[in-house]
């Protein structure tokens, strides 16, 4: 099952990869970057799984003497919590960003974009 979740997160980064680097639009860019970011979250959630593991909670179930070997390292997964807050902020600014630029160009089309002062 593990091997399911590490080839669909790989799927999903190159995936990105592709949309980021063959897409003239903004949008369609800012989508492949999502992409790249899921797949890299479902990466590294798959690569912190250990089999036969419980969750790190000391309780009656799991005694504080066999916690470390017994439970997974919760690490990679609060990892993962704080990349999915930071890559949610970072499309939003991406899609303000690209919205201000339709505004003041009145285009996506990265190849029509051009900076008009001359330096």
């Amino acid at each position: 099952m593990i091997h399911i979740a590490l080839a669909g997160g790989a799927l999903l980064i190159f995936i990105g990869i592709w949309g980021m680097l063959t897409k003239k639009n903004i949008i369609r860019i800012i989508i492949g970057f999502s992409l790249f970011d899921t797949g890299l979250h479902v990466v590294l959630v798959g690569l912190g799984y250990l089999k036969n593991r419980t969750a790190p909670i000391v309780d009656a179930d799991l005694p504080a003497k066999a916690a470390s070997s017994q439970s997974v390292d919760p690490v990679p997964q609060a990892i993962v919590l704080t990349a999915i807050v930071i890559g949610l902020a970072v499309t939003s600014v991406l899609l303000v960003f690209a919205l201000k630029l339709y505004q003041s160009k009145n285009t996506l089309d990265i190849n029509k974009l051009r900076d008009n002062t001359n330096d």
